[in-house]
């Protein structure tokens, strides 16, 4: 079907994000022709505001609007543990937890050498740098358990291992709730990898 071209460019800047095809955002579009005028320009400004107002944290790496972030700012945070994760959306899934008190190094992806994404694409050399602070005395790497998260997180420990910093991983395995039988094998194997002693 042929649309106006001002609906088809909003169209097609809709199908840019993720997981957006031609219906959700012919049905976004015209959603917003819908919208009050005040109300269309404060979703515009909103979106150029995030682009423009937000950076990266020179120190972890987390998305900003202030540099270093808060969570870096904050002096009451246990300075002797970095927690390494891949994306922005991982400090804040880990904030929610409210259970981490540590500090954060997030490097903006993980090692792909299929995507053609080495260790020097990704925020490690800022990391080395911070591991040099004697304060630091663990280093968990909390990447995504994928053939690519569990690849940068074997490349992190053993680029660390001769600084001495305990270097631990976060375990994996089955969700709270989950059924044995409808787990995958690796899966299974992670949860067993990651058993402990019941006291």
């Amino acid at each position: 079907m042929h649309y106006p071209e001002p609906i088809s460019k909003l169209m097609e800047s809709f199908m840019k994000l993720p997981g957006i095809g031609p219906k959700t955002a012919a049905r976004l579009a015209f959603f917003v022709l819908g919208m009050k005028e005040d109300t269309v320009l404060d979703f515009a400004k909103a979106l150029v505001d995030a682009k423009r107002n937000l950076s990266f944290c020179s120190v972890c790496g987390h998305i900003t609007d202030v540099d270093p972030c808060q969570i870096c700012q904050d002096t009451s945070r246990d300075r002797s543990m970095i927690c390494v994760v891949q994306d922005p959306k991982d400090v804040i899934a880990m904030e929610k937890m409210r259970d981490y008190t540590g500090l954060y190094h997030v490097l903006q992806g993980a090692i792909s050498p299929m995507d053609g994404i080495g260790p020097e694409d990704i925020n490690v050399p800022s990391l080395l740098t911070r591991l040099q602070d004697e304060q630091v005395k663990e280093l968990i790497l909390a990447t995504n358990p994928t053939i690519e998260g569990e690849a940068t997180a074997m490349y992190i420990s053993r680029l660390v291992r001769p600084s001495g910093i305990r270097t631990t991983r976060i375990a994996h395995g089955l969700p709270v709730g989950g059924d044995l039988e409808y787990a995958d094998e690796v899966t299974l194997s992670k949860a067993l990898e990651g058993r402990r002693e019941l006291s």
